[in-house]
């Protein structure tokens, strides 16, 4: 059965910093693409970032270029993937999930759809 634990949420004030990890308990890491997504109170969930499973490929939403830093990388040797996120904002504060989904290529996912394995989310709430 396929775990994810997502860990490194929190409380932080505007224009700080947090960087959330995601667990999983997979049979080979490394031919799962990942990503992160996140859902505010009254909004539907959303994408943020995804690492294709070599994490030689990124994607971002463009609701988060150029707004805040975020960085998504991920160590295949500790079934782990990271979302680093720097300059956050009030309108950043939303429960964050890390999701998988098996493949067999080099290519990234952007929907929820795309992705069969879920975490529990972890909660960011960024102060003003």
């Amino acid at each position: 059965q396929v775990h994810l634990v997502e860990s490194g949420g929190g409380l932080v004030q505007a224009g700080g910093s947090l960087r959330l990890s995601c667990v999983a308990s997979l049979l080979t890491f490394s031919d799962y693409a990942m990503g992160w997504f996140r859902q505010a109170p009254g909004k539907e969930r959303e994408f943020v970032a995804a690492i294709n499973r070599r994490g030689e490929g990124t994607s971002y939403a463009d609701s988060v270029k150029g707004r805040f830093t975020i960085t998504i990388s991920r160590e295949n040797a500790k079934n782990t993937v990271y979302l680093q996120m720097n300059s956050l904002k009030s309108e950043d504060t939303a429960v964050y999930y890390c999701a998988a989904t098996p493949t067999y290529t080099d290519w990234y996912y952007s929907r929820t759809s795309e992705y069969d394995y879920w975490g529990q989310g972890t909660q960011v709430t960024v102060s003003s």
